[in-house]
């Protein structure tokens, strides 16, 4: 069974940063890509990153040049560092590790953004 745990949201300052971590457990494929994804209230999920193990990385046009993901293949954790977060970075976080025949997600992490 694969479990993602997040971990790192909270409530911030229009300006400021966070670091959201996520860890995967249990028994995956080694050829999988990591990402995060986001939810706002009233709005579809919608992909925010992604990163290969291979470290090739994905970004929502939204968050270029202030969201850096990164990950650690040892530790299967994958890494979120927000900088210049504004009030519609305002979602649940999700988690992802997709392999060819499977998506796992975690159960989510808020982040706020007050203005």
């Amino acid at each position: 069974q694969v479990q993602l745990v997040e971990s790192g949201g909270g409530l911030v300052q229009a300006g400021g940063s966070l670091r959201l971590s996520c860890t995967a457990s249990g028994i995956f494929s080694s050829i999988n890509v990591m990402g995060w994804y986001r939810q706002a209230p009233g709005k579809q999920r919608e992909l925010v990153a992604t990163v290969t193990r291979a470290y090739d990385t994905n970004y929502a046009d939204s968050v270029k040049g202030r969201f850096t993901i990164s990950r650690d293949n040892a530790k299967n954790t994958v890494y979120l560092q927000m900088n210049s977060l504004k009030p519609e970075d305002t979602a649940i976080y999700y988690c992802s590790l997709m392999t060819r025949v499977y998506e796992y997600w975690g159960q989510g992490t808020q982040v706020t953004v007050s203005s």
